[in-house]
């Protein structure tokens, strides 16, 4: 064999055992702006501020359109059954964070004097570990700049937006939170209201996604956005589409701003925060990072009657009984859309019970990072990828009541759902299959079943560190 033959067959050796070893990737995968399939996916987690179950039009809205996010669940997984992580603000967004229900989690009210300590380990700080860029953009409330639950120790590498939920009352504020520095918005003084929060969220997010998958590392973004609560404040252009659409009762402010057209102004909100998720989208699409990115939308709590809103107008409960700061479903169950082009089957619906303590079992399983001891939420992965999916044997919420010492509370386990949502009455007991709409008490007919919820309803809470233990 001559020596060209021999160089022939050596390269043809070598080409062979290259692909056959993986040691190059095809085309496809390898173009710029494209994670291979098999690095750690990216997460993006959209939380809405106050949006009810029956606000969008996937979930029976009617009079507002939102033709992203119902796209989004078409292209996706729609629940029906899912649950934020308590009935208000600051608790559950701690829920959310340390995947640890409203029982066990650290903060439990709205609250500057509750804050997140450093023993607490938050989803992103785990996937930060794990080789993650974090980056969070909105409504914080776990923590000011000078706590120790501020986001930059709590694991994100890059902040901007609110810290205290008081701030985050308002959409033209004269100052954000960029890092640790204020970024002041000179223009909105003295009701200048030229930049509009939601916005600057909107932008710095998307500027966070495109330089992670610039820098080809995997990101989670966490958009925590104001979006729809109170003041009921929205630029020209978005109030201009439901402008005498409805009838208008003007709200005079005190705390939140006076809004002469209320339903239109709310209308306009939602068709802006529905624009925003599907411009989310779109970047993900043109940055050829879709396929190897899950995005979830939600939301914090079920809608709020303050500033100016109007949950019966809009139908924002959808079927559910209650609204925020209630224990009732309308105060904790809320939408859920789960998105990822190539892994999610589209037009999945399901009604499996699902809850934000279930967010970072979910997220840390996907990143390849250490899922801590003790939580209370299950990993999502099986429910993604349409396999059998097991549940967390109980679902559970509470807060504290008006009368001193006294929790109200609530516990779902399978169809049936305990709630003392009046402490001076006894607990109830619903089948949420049958009556969605919690309206026959079944205590006295289902007393075995009463009793055993009853039972690991009175296990399901410990005193929180912040406050002494109720009696």
């Amino acid at each position: 064999m001559n020596r060209n033959v021999r160089h022939r067959h050596f390269r043809l050796a070598f080409l062979f055992l290259a692909l056959n070893c993986g040691w190059f990737a095809p085309a496809s995968e390898s173009s710029p702006g494209k994670l291979p399939k098999t690095s750690k996916p990216n997460v993006v987690l959209i939380v809405a501020d106050d949006l009810g179950y029956g606000a969008l039009g996937c979930y029976r809205q009617k009079k507002v359109g939102t033709p992203r996010l119902d796209r989004m669940a078409q292209e996706g997984l729609k629940c029906t059954d899912g649950y934020s992580g308590c009935t208000f603000c600051a608790p559950s967004r701690s829920v959310l964070m340390t995947g640890r229900h409203g029982g066990h989690t650290r903060v439990r009210k709205n609250s500057a004097a509750e804050f997140l300590l450093p023993e607490d380990v938050t989803v992103a700080t785990l996937l930060k570990k794990a080789g993650y860029r974090t980056g969070m953009f909105g409504k914080w409330g776990l923590g000011d700049i000078d706590t120790t639950g501020s986001p930059d120790k709590q694991g994100f590498d890059r902040f901007f937006g609110y810290l205290d939920q008081v701030h985050a009352h308002f959409f033209y504020p004269e100052f954000l939170w960029d890092d640790r520095i204020r970024r002041n918005y000179p223009e909105n003084a003295a009701n200048g209201r030229k930049t509009y929060s939601h916005d600057e969220l909107e932008r710095e997010t998307k500027a966070f996604i495109r330089a992670s998958a610039g820098e080809g590392k995997p990101f989670f973004a966490y958009m925590p956005i104001t979006i729809p609560h109170a003041e009921l404040l929205v630029p020209e252009d978005s109030l201009a589409k439901y402008r005498g659409k409805f009838p208008e009762t003007p709200y005079v402010g005190d705390h939140y701003a006076s809004q002469p057209e209320p339903h239109a102004a709310y209308a306009g909100m939602i068709d802006r925060m529905d624009a925003t998720v599907g411009r989310i989208l779109d970047l993900l699409h043109e940055l050829k990072v879709a396929e190897n990115t899950l995005v979830i939308f939600t939301s914090d709590n079920g809608p709020s009657p303050a500033g100016g809103s109007d949950t019966p107008f809009f139908d924002n409960a959808g079927p559910l009984r209650g609204q925020k700061f209630e224990m009732w479903e309308g105060g904790i169950r809320v939408p859920w859309i789960l998105w990822w082009p190539g892994r999610i089957k589209p037009g999945r619906v399901s009604d499996a019970v699902i809850a934000f303590e279930d967010i970072l079992p979910t997220f840390c399983e996907l990143g390849g990072a250490e899922i801590p001891q003790g939580i209370d939420g299950v990993s999502l992965v099986a429910l993604i990828d349409d396999r059998p999916f097991e549940p967390a044997p109980y679902r559970y919420w509470e807060c504290e009541s008006k009368e001193p010492g006294k929790l109200r509370q609530a516990m779902r386990i399978g169809k049936y759902k305990l709630v003392v949502d009046d402490v001076s009455k006894p607990a109830m007991l619903f089948d949420l299959k049958a009556d969605p709409g919690e309206t026959t008490d079944l205590a006295d007919s289902l007393p075995e079943v009463y009793a055993s919820l009853a039972k690991t309803m009175a296990t399901a809470h410990v005193p929180s560190p912040w406050k002494p233990a109720p009696k």
